[in-house]
């Protein structure tokens, strides 16, 4: 692994979060390759390889659906996502796909300013280099907290 492919993973989940902290959430779908998946799984569930998952998408046109959906159906309170993520492990899983841990905290402010903390975990990603640029291949939130204390409505 070269220091340039370790640098450009470490952009991605940077770019991964501010996309969603900033509502760029049509950019964020353009970290994904089209063929991924993205899951939201709560610990045990990961933890005991069950199925159920809080949110399913298993390509990038279903994740681009999500975001339609959102933009122009679904009706959720206003609110402002900030992304800590930390604690970046890469590790060569093939030579061209990567095994990424991180953990993640999510904090939310409602539209009066008012904030807490919303999620905490760690993502689960494999990721690989197309025209060198890196993608999401998979992506697993896995939720520490899965009873979120407010309706899921954003990726997280």
């Amino acid at each position: 692994m070269s220091f340039q492919e370790r640098l450009d993973i470490h952009d991605l989940f940077a770019d991964y979060g501010n996309c969603l902290d900033e509502d760029r959430l049509e950019e964020w779908v353009d970290l994904f390759s089209a063929d991924c998946t993205y899951k939201i799984i709560p610990r045990d569930n990961y933890d005991l390889n069950l199925p159920l998952t809080l949110m399913l998408c298993e390509n990038q046109n279903m994740l681009r659906d999500r975001i339609v959906s959102l933009r122009e159906a679904n009706q959720f309170s206003i609110h402002r996502d900030r992304h800590l993520i930390t604690n970046i492990k890469v590790t060569p899983s093939t030579k061209s796909e990567f095994s990424v841990t991180a953990s993640y905290t999510v904090f939310q402010a409602d539209a009066e300013g008012s904030g807490s903390l919303f999620s905490f975990g760690f993502y689960d990603a494999k990721i690989i280099f197309i025209n060198e640029k890196p993608k999401f291949y998979s992506m697993d939130v896995v939720v520490d907290n899965w009873a979120i204390p407010h309706m899921l409505s954003t990726p997280i």
